[in-house]
């Protein structure tokens, strides 16, 4: 359904453009949540394994900035892990601000678990589109996500008014 706000030609295509995304995005989600491959664990949770599990030990800040989430939702969601004994975490002893988190031996047992699965709905999920697609689309994803962000004139704009003025 595109959107029914009344803009001009590019806010109605950038606005039809998001929606498209955000949908696709939603509808892949839930159909690979559908899948139960990763049983029990949240995608967040899912995440931080499969980060860990690939990257090594990181730190609590470092492992929130990969996988997209706020600081205070990760420390929800490493002490749901560590409650399960999947990381543990490791306060520096020099900076106790510093708190690096680890991958249990069960943690590595459950991600390697539930990644081939995972992976296997992935690949099934984008086979409907073309392997050129699937190149174009990992492109046009990578632009938008690494656009320099500049807020408009518009958004920092305050009006005399809201200034007290």
């Amino acid at each position: 359904m595109p959107t029914h706000y009344h803009g001009n030609p590019e806010e109605i295509r950038a606005l039809n453009a998001f929606i498209k995304l955000m949908r696709a995005a939603d509808s892949l989600e839930a159909r690979l949540a559908q899948r139960g491959c990763l049983e029990e664990l949240t995608p967040s949770q899912f995440g931080v394994l499969e980060t860990l599990y690939h990257l090594g030990s990181l730190c609590q800040s470092e492992l929130a900035h990969k996988i997209l989430k706020s600081s205070g939702n990760m420390t929800m969601v490493i002490d749901n892990l560590e409650k399960q004994g999947l990381v543990r975490r490791e306060r520096d002893t020099q900076d106790r601000r510093f708190i690096t988190v680890h991958l249990t031996e069960k943690g590595r047992e459950k991600i390697e678990a539930v990644l081939p699965c995972h992976v296997k709905a992935i690949v099934e999920e984008f086979s409907v589109l073309t392997p050129a697609e699937q190149e174009t689309l990992g492109e046009l994803c990578k632009k938008l996500g690494k656009r320099e962000t500049r807020p408009s004139a518009q958004a920092v704009s305050i009006p005399a008014v809201e200034q007290g003025k």
